[in-house]
């Protein structure tokens, strides 16, 4: 096997570690050797393979800058050594082999300057053999040196990891275990295409022994491995794969798409891989975004929420949903069909009109200036007058502000729209800041649990000096916090000393709320004050005493008469 060929067998050979490297190396060269030590890291990052190097190295006879010599006897004979005794904690986790180390290491070494006991996985060993081996790596005799690894640190006793040095090995770069690769492909004279390289060393996320693995298996075919090879083998998705996704996404081609995506799925690729590649290309993109003013992709606020999206969706996968469809479905909704109003290109166009003609509307408060997270870069007009604008007639219809819900409560329809429409007449970036300054620490003192739970996912996207409006991604919970309005306000006011109205908005209805707003701007319509509808209270159910409501929670109510 290449990994067990290729291990490592001195300091030098040890890819992606330096420090720690570093460390053991000084540690052997001023002869400040610890009774214990502890490596910590994922699978395949050198923690078993550093530690038999280090076990060599202090026992060598002839130490170099890079550890054992390699030719002396010690060196020579290490595989076969009685004074470096391996352990694999995984089969052998009960207290009585804890105990058999205890009584052996009483016994000088045999043959060498130390006896070094290596535990791989010692997380897996029982309470009792933690609690047996406590007291000997505190005062181990001197001739002893313990060395412990773990790819799970979190189960290792806190009294075991304050008696050892801590070292954490790290994932290896791409790039060291593409020189690795490369090293071996040259010394096993394997033919491989240079992408196939980079896939490897990809699918094995920072492991070299698992990339030395794969190159292995896919060496036993004669024929020079390509990027197919390793796709079809294992379940990958290559660079140029990915981009063609994303371009259909740009392209709105959902037929290629399908297609894809079809493929993928048929290609077993695992969907954590594929939403892996997904978002290290959307951040590829985000900063194109932000670079190139002339930048043709989607816009940084769909990359962003698509990011988002797509990381959330392993906490909704169990074993009766296919991740796939969670993926299509999730991908499908930045695709816009011929229905849409405001597709992608539209409404970039209408962003960019009104970079031109928004400085010269006078009096009227910029996007950039009022709403959160909004793509468009639009600079605030000159003349930035708080007082109300004078009132203008709306002439075209498809400019005018709509209700953003559909609650079946008419009064409260129109304050929903009324507070959106007082919002934007006098909201600033500014009062924006300060209000969500105060929202962590209105959360945390909120003791009203029901009300807590309604608003704990919100988000604060827009506010004046009296009014800010809420976002919330569950649209069911939107109806519910707009009739508990007048709570927020009351709870927020008394923890905060501010003095703020409130209104919700799912984030389509926000989206469509932007739009009008900035199409607004365009027409040069402004925003002016209008006055709340009073919504009537319910009036107050009658009241019983205590006799009756005795009565109806045991008999049936309609059928009890009280003289």
């Amino acid at each position: 096997m290449l990994y067990r060929k290729y291990r490592p067998s001195d300091f030098s050979s040890i890819i992606g570690q330096d420090y720690m490297v570093s460390i053991l190396k000084n540690a052997i060269k001023k002869d400040k050797i610890s009774h214990a030590y502890i490596f910590s890291g994922p699978r395949g990052t050198g923690k078993t393979s550093t530690a038999k190097v280090f076990a060599k190295a202090i026992n060598c006879l002839n130490p170099t800058e890079n550890g054992p010599c390699n030719k002396c006897p010690s060196c020579l004979s290490f595989k076969e050594n009685a004074d470096i005794i391996e352990i694999d904690a995984a089969s052998n986790n009960g207290v009585d082999e804890i105990r058999e180390i205890i009584n052996n290491i009483k016994l000088a070494p045999a043959y060498s300057k130390y006896k070094v006991y290596i535990i791989d996985e010692v997380h897996m060993l029982s309470t009792s053999a933690f609690n047996a081996l406590l007291l000997t790596l505190e005062e181990p005799p001197k001739h002893v040196v313990f060395i412990l690894a773990t790819t799970n640190i979190e189960a290792v006793p806190i009294t075991i990891l304050s008696r050892c040095q801590r070292f954490d090995f790290h994932k290896i770069s791409l790039d060291d275990i593409l020189k690795r690769l490369n090293f071996v492909v040259h010394e096993e004279n394997i033919a491989i295409d240079d992408e196939a390289l980079e896939e490897i060393a990809y699918i094995s996320d920072g492991g070299m022994r698992d990339a030395l693995s794969i190159l292995d298996q896919l060496s036993s075919n004669t024929n020079k491995i390509t990027i197919n090879d390793v796709i079809s083998h294992f379940g990958s998705a290559s660079k140029k794969q990915i981009t063609d996704l994303y371009n259909c996404i740009v392209k709105n081609d959902v037929a290629h798409f399908e297609e894809m995506m079809q493929n993928f799925k048929k290609l077993a690729i695992d969907y954590k891989l594929l939403i892996k590649k997904l978002l290290e290309k959307i951040e590829y993109e985000a900063i194109q975004n932000k670079k190139n003013p002339n930048y043709q992709g989607l816009s940084y606020e769909n990359l962003k929420t698509m990011a988002f999206e797509l990381a959330s969706i392993s906490n909704y996968v169990n074993i009766n949903i296919d991740p796939y469809l969670l993926i299509e479905i999730t991908l499908l909704k930045y695709f816009h069909n011929k229905l849409d109003n405001t597709p992608i290109k539209e409404e970039q166009k209408l962003i960019n009109e009104s970079k031109v003609s928004i400085n010269t509307v006078k009096k009227s408060p910029a996007p950039k200036e009022i709403i959160e997270n909004s793509s468009q870069n639009i600079t605030p007009a000159s003349d930035e007058s708080s007082k109300p604008m004078a009132s203008a007639p709306k002439e075209e219809a498809n400019v005018t502000a709509k209700p953003s819900t559909n609650l079946e409560n008419s009064e409260l329809s129109a304050l929903i729209k009324v507070r959106i429409n007082n919002c934007f007449v006098s909201a600033t970036k500014n009062n924006l800041q300060e209000i969500k300054s105060k929202w962590p620490e209105y959360i945390s003192k909120l003791s009203d649990k029901t009300l807590l739970n309604l608003i704990i996912d919100c988000n604060i996207v827009a506010a004046s000096d009296t009014i800010a409006i809420l976002t919330n991604k569950i649209d069911s919970t939107v109806p519910l916090i707009n009739n508990n309005l007048d709570n927020i306000s009351a709870t927020f006011n008394k923890i905060t000393n501010l003095d703020y109205k409130f209104v919700a908005l799912n984030e389509n209805a926000w989206n469509d709320e932007k739009a009008t707003y900035i199409s607004n701007l365009k027409n040069k319509i402004p925003y002016t004050y209008e006055s709340e509808p009073i919504i009537k209270k319910a009036a107050d159910p009658p009241k019983i005493d205590g006799i009756e409501e005795v009565a109806f929670n045991i008999f049936d109510k309609d059928k009890i008469e009280i003289e």
